[in-house]
Order: C-alpha cells, then sequence, then structure tokens
C-alpha cells in the first residue's frame, strides 16, 4: 500500500480527515478474533506503533502488508452536514471513504482522524462491514434497527473507539446480527447507534444491547428502535427493546 495523492484523499482532506494514509481491500483467510477494548485513562497505539512504516505523504512510503485481517472487512463513511440541507433525498451527501481489512489499516486510518471532540455539529460518521450500506434502504439493514448511547464530549472519543474495536474484533456474541456503527454530532448530544439486521429477532438484540452497555460501562437505559418505526412514525416511534 503506497501513500501518495489521489481524489480520495482530497475527499478525506475536505471531510475532516487527514489523507496521510490509504486503506487496502485484500483479504486473507488469516484474521483476529478479537480486539481489547481500551479504557478511558489509556491510549490509542501512536502511529509510529500502528503506521508500521509511517511517516508523511511525501515520502512516497510503503507501508507493510498486515498477516493479521479481520473476520470482516469494514468501511467508514461520511455525511456532509453542509450537504444534507441542499439535498432532495436523504443520503445523497453521503460518502464511502475508506474500506479496511487488518489491523494496522485500522490505526493508520483511525490514528489520522479528527478525534470526535472536534468534528462540527450535524455531521454523521459510519464504520459498517462492507458492502452494507448505512442507509435503511438497504436489504440488508432493512429490517432490522438500532441501538442508541447518549454522551458527553469527555466520554465520547474513549466509547467510539472501544466501539470500534469491539466490532472489528468480533466481541459480539451476536455480531452476524450486526450491520455497523454511526457516530452521530449532534448540538443536543452526541451519540453513537449500533445498526443490526433482523429487529424481529428478539434474542440476539437484547444480547447485542446488554453486551454493548457492559462493554462501555454504560449505566442509563438504554432502547432500540426499529427503523420501519423510524421512518414512519419519525420522533414519534417507540422503543421495541430496553436494556
Amino acid at each position: 500500500m503506497v501513500v501518495e495523492d489521489s481524489s480520495v484523499s482530497a475527499i478525506m482532506a475536505e471531510e475532516n480527515i487527514d489523507p496521510n494514509t490509504s486503506a487496502s481491500l485484500s483479504r486473507k483467510e488469516k484474521h483476529v478474533p478479537v480486539i481489547r477494548a481500551i479504557s478511558a485513562a489509556e491510549e490509542a497505539p501512536s502511529k509510529e506503533k500502528t503506521i508500521l512504516c509511517g511517516v508523511s505523504k511525501k515520502s512516497n512510503t510503503v507501508i507493510q502488508k498486515s498477516h493479521f485481517f479481520f473476520q470482516n472487512s469494514w468501511s467508514f463513511w461520511f455525511d456532509n452536514p453542509s450537504s444534507k440541507s441542499n439535498q432532495a433525498t436523504w443520503g445523497n451527501s453521503l460518502r464511502s471513504l475508506y474500506t479496511f481489512a487488518t489491523i494496522e489499516e485500522f490505526w493508520s486510518l483511525y490514528n489520522n482522524m479528527h478525534p470526535p471532540s472536534k468534528w462540527v455539529p450535524g455531521a454523521d460518521l459510519y464504520c459498517f462491514k462492507d458492502k452494507i450500506e448505512p442507509k435503511w434502504e438497504d436489504p440488508i439493514c432493512a429490517n432490522g434497527g438500532k441501538w442508541t448511547m447518549m454522551f458527553p464530549k469527555a466520554k465520547l472519543e474513549s466509547s467510539w473507539l472501544n466501539t470500534l474495536l469491539a466490532l472489528v474484533g468480533e466481541q459480539f456474541e451476536q455480531g452476524d446480527e450486526i450491520c455497523g456503527v454511526v457516530l452521530n454530532f449532534r448540538t443536543r448530544g452526541d451519540r453513537i447507534s449500533l445498526w443490526t439486521k433482523n429487529a424481529a429477532n428478539e434474542e440476539a438484540q437484547l444480547s447485542i444491547g446488554k453486551q454493548w452497555k457492559e462493554l462501555l460501562g454504560y449505566n442509563d437505559t438504554i432502547g432500540f428502535i426499529v427503523h420501519e418505526d423510524a421512518k414512519t412514525l419519525d420522533r414519534d416511534a417507540k422503543r421495541r427493546y430496553t436494556v
């Protein structure tokens, strides 16, 4: 994987992300079954440790290929708040940024993104399994729903990172039921939502909600809202499940 100028790098710069690295779409048989979540007091690995040969973009550095592949490839998506007000159809401003499949690719991307505390209100950052679009209309998401948690700025970054690590590291017992995660930056309160595939599978949804709360040490009650209810009822949609 060679770090060089590209149209995608321009997108990353435009959308709040430093385009120092790019990500490969390749897959191998080996994968990493689990990655330990970090606590708020710990720090993520430094760029020197996670980008194996990482220096500035001008050096045209080649980053070594990893042997530690995730079970699934994942894609980062971004929704530009400045474009939302002008679009006729929701989702027109949604843009796919990078797809990654290894530990090194994940950290090289994460370490070059602005921290959640510095993103502008109205923006949405997604991390979904490859080939699944973060839209209600996506066939895999259509019959699903989402669990949502609210966070103060002080806990947002560690909670977002720990959720990402749990997803890509396959820590959820019902991980096959998960589509991805979205971080919504809002003036009324930032929130993280886990999207799932089958809202009717109560056992799986409750398992995911409970395990997510335990992972983050979240004490408040959280609710699961079905996508179809959200589409038809908007803010009046009721929680289908709570944990």
